[in-house]
């Protein structure tokens, strides 16, 4: 098997990261290189800078995790909101008020307005759920990928600041994991800098010097600062370099399988009516892939290419994705580019390139009618076929903001209406055997354990 470098492939779905924070693309990679280049001023072991590292690109995983609950409070965009709010010092009660009064519910009415600012008025006491939820999630998924615990606890405690006034938990100064305090800096001094240059990135570091920040990384970040090569890099960033070459790590076919189980979480959390939107659909494309006679490597592309599908859906808006209404035409466009998006992130790492196309065109349709390049049934190959049959059933029988789940008969009722113009007939053949073949096996398995239930109970 090629040598797949983790870093290459973290370095390319984080720019999915960066959509889901509302920030520049790259922003997680530039990061990386403020995080990394720190490390080096201060020294840091090769086993303390390879932690580091996975945790600067990784350092919003979570992200998605609060993203309805951040909309739903503030009657707003949570994608514009996130960065508004790493671009306050919002430890100051003042900024904080005057932040919210700009951002929250505008354009609600007055009423969904005033009702919107007094729920923020335990407003600590919300933000700090919210951060746990998104630092929980975080730490949670690093251990997924097999990452060290260091760096799962990095990534817990990113949000914590030098005088105790940080979440989750309130650490402080050197309670909080040395990492997490690189990050911390790192990441404000890039969206600073990606705004207004040098100097503003400067001057943040100084005025939160000794409040947000450690006062010691504050000094080690000044005395490179003047580096103007080093800035100008940041422009192409290149993160490889800056991973300890004695302690890369690359993937196996069962950690590029974890990477996929764990971004397809990220992309479920983002909205409660997507929870595991992508894992049900990469069930099902597998069983219909096995009705049809795929080999196993077919099988494998198929299935991280289901589990991916839906990257680009982090670009969205959740007042988009969790609308209970009639789309706008505005808002229709903006879910019609999703896939776009997904081809965009996955194109990044060499070793998702094959499946791009498969897990971008989920939405094309045999007749051109669908999204969002209107490709035909020339264009479509039997996976892509296999996936948009499997997409369409997932959703039909789940719930989503505008209506409830349908009965499984109902779904297949509605899919066979566009069946064969519109979807594959011999696919959806495939779907309803595989379904009979579950169906079955639930009913031999619930048959089992009811006769074990009554054999204990005759004895």
């Amino acid at each position: 098997m090629e040598r797949i470098e983790l870093s290459g492939v973290i370095g390319a779905l984080s720019y999915a990261l960066d959509m889901v924070g509302g920030e520049r693309p790259g922003h997680a990679v530039r990061t990386c290189l403020v995080g990394m280049r720190l490390a080096e001023e201060l020294e840091l072991s090769a086993s303390e800078r390879s932690d580091l590292f996975y945790a600067l690109l990784l350092k919003d995983v979570g992200c998605s995790a609060n993203a309805h609950d951040t909309a739903s409070l503030l009657v707003a965009d949570d994608l514009a909101s996130k960065p508004a709010s790493r671009r306050i010092d919002w430890s100051k009660r003042r900024v904080s008020y005057l932040w919210a009064l700009r951002r929250v519910a505008v354009g609600a009415g007055l009423p969904r307005r005033t009702a919107a600012l007094w729920r923020l008025r335990h407003a600590d006491a919300v933000t700090r759920q919210f951060m746990a939820t998104r630092c929980d999630r975080g730490a949670e998924i690093a251990r997924m990928l097999f990452l060290s615990e260091e760096t799962a606890a990095a990534i817990q405690s990113l949000s914590e600041h030098w005088d105790g006034r940080g979440m989750p938990d309130g650490l402080r100064g050197e309670e909080i994991p040395l990492a997490a305090r690189i990050m911390c800096l790192a990441q404000t001094v890039e969206v600073f800098h990606a705004d207004a240059g040098v100097q503003a990135a400067r001057s943040v570091a100084e005025r939160r010097r000794g409040r947000w920040f450690d006062p010691e990384l504050v000094d080690a970040f000044l005395g490179f600062c003047g580096d103007s090569e080093f800035w100008d890099a940041l422009e192409t960033p290149d993160v490889s370099k800056w991973e300890p070459p004695d302690l890369a790590l690359v993937c196996d076919d069962a950690r590029l399988d974890r990477i996929a189980e764990a971004f397809a979480r990220v992309i479920d959390a983002k909205s409660p009516y997507t929870a595991r939107h992508s894992e049900r659909v990469a069930e099902i494309a597998d069983g219909i892939s096995e009705m049809l006679g795929f080999d196993a490597v077919g099988r494998c592309v198929l299935r991280r290419a289901a589990l991916l599908h839906d990257i680009g859906k982090l670009a969205i808006s959740n007042r988009i994705l969790d609308k209970p209404g009639k789309l706008t035409d505005e808002e229709f466009r903006a879910v019609q580019a999703h896939p776009e998006h997904t081809l965009h992130i996955l194109e990044r790492a060499p070793c998702f390139v094959d499946l791009a196309d498969l897990a971008a065109n989920h939405h094309e349709r045999l007749d051109g009618s669908g999204y969002p390049r209107a490709l035909d049934a020339e264009d479509l190959d039997l996976p892509m076929r296999v996936l948009a049959v499997a997409d369409v059933y997932e959703a039909l029988t789940a719930d989503r903001p505008y209506r409830g789940r349908l009965p499984a008969a109902e779904g297949l009722a509605i899919i066979d209406r566009d069946v064969p113009h519109r979807l594959d007939a011999t696919v959806t053949e495939a779907l309803e055997a595989h379904l009979a073949r579950t169906d079955g096996e639930a009913a031999r398995a619930a048959a089992d354990s009811a006769a074990a239930a009554a054999s204990v109970l005759v004895r």
